[in-house]
């Protein structure tokens, strides 16, 4: 049974990423983020779900799609925004924007751009960690699309005849861009894959939170005790198009309409006042605090300095003793 505290700050978590999401989403309306950006909205029971089992020393690798990832990771709210604002004071002082977010502090080993880089980055760090003789544990995202790629049968591969401490999580919106699922595979679910590799797996409903932690609880425990990856399918679905400019036009009307019916944070919160943990007037005051949180990263992140011309090659070489001077 997981406890009341920490179902209200799974429920607070779910919100900010949220509220921080459509934060995003009106600022690049107004012209003030740089490139594109890929909303979370829509999966917030996937990332928060997993992340509310890991401790702060464990790692996550994430996605082009990963705002919601840092957030739950318990990234700061203002250097994330500041990052997708280009700003100095952003996570990688304004120079990787939306889609390359990292804070090894927080165990944040980055996002990546590209389909399905995470994966094989997440078996090294499991095989760090398997060195180092430590129980960390690694959760790597990433979407059904990148299910298709050899980084995923490489590094599951890999994981799985080390016996590495991943937690694989597949976040299956249907739509890679704008490619069904069912156009690509013959198979529906693909967590089946995880036979072909000796591991367990399991298939959720990843627009409920509490069925994501249990997965995830068992996957983590599993991996915490040596015994190897497991791999995390959760169903769920964006809410928005795949990046600000697709209309999602593919999607049909009645699909979006049924999954909207299905939101995250909608369901989570009347589970919550069904259970008794949640009243409607702590509801409000949650809500509050989560946009007040999120108005807060803005204000940092508008009043922060964008980096110099001078500094574009600041941080791009290694320098110091043993530094190559070619």
């Amino acid at each position: 049974m997981v406890e009341k505290t920490k179902l209200l700050q799974m429920y607070q978590r779910m919100l900010q990423i949220r509220y921080f999401e459509e934060k995003v989403f009106e600022l690049y309306g107004q012209n003030l983020v740089p490139g594109t950006i890929h909303l979370y909205a829509g999966e917030e029971a996937v990332a928060v779900g997993v992340c509310a089992n890991l401790r702060p020393d464990d790692y996550i690798t994430s996605t082009h799609r990963g705002h919601g990832h840092c957030i739950a990771k318990d990234a700061d709210l203002g250097k994330v925004m500041a990052e997708i604002l280009g700003k100095k004071t952003g996570y990688c002082k304004g120079k990787g924007g939306s889609m390359h977010i990292a804070d090894f502090s927080k165990g944040m080993l980055g996002a990546t751009a590209v389909v399905g880089a995470g994966i094989p980055i997440a078996a090294g760090a499991g095989l760090s960690i398997k060195l180092r003789g430590t129980d960390q544990v690694v959760a790597c995202f990433f979407g059904e699309g990148a299910s298709n790629q050899g980084t995923f049968h490489e590094g599951i591969n890999m994981a799985a005849i080390w016996r590495l401490p991943v937690v694989f999580v597949c976040e299956n919106n249907l739509y890679a861009m704008g490619t069904r699922q069912s156009l690509v595979m013959a198979i529906e679910n693909i967590a089946d894959r995880a036979v072909a590799y000796g591991i367990p797996s399991a298939t959720v409903d990843g627009n409920d939170v509490l069925a994501v932690y249990e997965a995830a609880s068992e996957a983590v425990n599993r991996a915490r005790k040596g015994e190897g990856p497991t791999l995390i399918e959760c169903k769920t679905y964006r809410q928005k198009g795949h990046s600000r400019f697709d209309p999602a036009a593919y999607r049909p009307k009645g699909e979006v309409e049924e999954w909207l019916k299905r939101d995250p944070i909608s369901r989570f919160k009347s589970k919550l006042i069904e259970m008794g943990v949640l009243t409607e007037q702590e509801n409000e005051r949650l809500r509050r605090e989560a946009a007040s949180s999120v108005e807060e990263a803005v204000k940092f992140a508008m009043e922060s300095q964008f980096p110099q011309p001078e500094e574009a090659l600041e941080d791009v070489y290694v320098e110091g003793e043993g530094a190559s001077t070619q």
